[in-house]
């Protein structure tokens, strides 16, 4: 009777058992830094709509664009910056939808609720 021979293949010299990397094929990716902004604390983000919504029923937007308003400054406050989410709230000022002082209180609260990050 004649039997089979199984061949088994040895590992690469260069693989090593503990390199993760290696044994992906992944290329190694470091972490880029990037420089601290003042961003939304997203754990006082309640507080923070709850706040804004009293400053938007004071003022005279109409309410339904002053919802898609609010969303819109949280997402540009708590992804990008406040300061990106300011300058979003002054175009609202420049076309006449908000008051000079509303603005103001709007980026007071900015000031208030935001960390750096």
């Amino acid at each position: 009777m004649k039997k089979n021979k199984v061949v088994v293949a040895s590992p690469s010299p260069s693989f090593n058992g503990n390199d993760r990397n290696a044994k992906k094929n992944k290329p190694v990716r470091t972490k880029e830094s990037t420089k601290r902004q003042s961003m939304l604390n997203t754990h006082k983000i309640n507080p923070f709509k709850y706040d804004m919504n009293e400053v938007l029923e004071a003022s005279s937007m109409d309410p339904s664009k002053a919802s898609s308003f609010l969303a819109s400054v949280i997402a540009k406050a708590s992804r990008v910056s406040t300061k990106d989410a300011k300058e979003f709230v002054r175009t609202f000022m420049d076309s006449g939808d908000l008051t000079k002082d509303e603005c103001d209180k709007i980026n007071r609260l900015l000031d208030r609720y935001s960390k750096f990050r």
